[in-house]
């Protein structure tokens, strides 16, 4: 997967700059991004400060982390499922 450029902390500071009145085309002059990756970022990073995007970032790592709990036990399951199946 490719690295970001930018940080979170750094998007958020350059869609702060845009509300206060910049021009896009004049941030992505002066920071080196596309205006299209400004759209996403302020379709994704819109009206969050610094307390409320270090909650996502935390509630996305505890998403992953359960998401993979899920599928281990899953397996466990159905193996055993397959171990009582095969027993009868």
């Amino acid at each position: 997967m490719k690295r970001m450029k930018f940080t979170e902390g750094q998007i958020v500071t350059i869609l702060k700059e845009a509300e206060s009145g910049i021009p896009v085309e004049d941030l992505s002059r002066k920071h080196g991004f596309s205006k299209s990756a400004f759209y996403k970022w302020k379709s994704k990073y819109s009206g969050m400060d610094a307390s409320s995007l270090r909650r996502l970032k935390e509630l996305e790592e505890e998403n992953q982390r359960l998401k993979r709990m899920f599928a281990d036990l899953s397996l466990e399951h159905q193996a055993l499922k397959d171990i009582v199946q095969k027993k009868l």
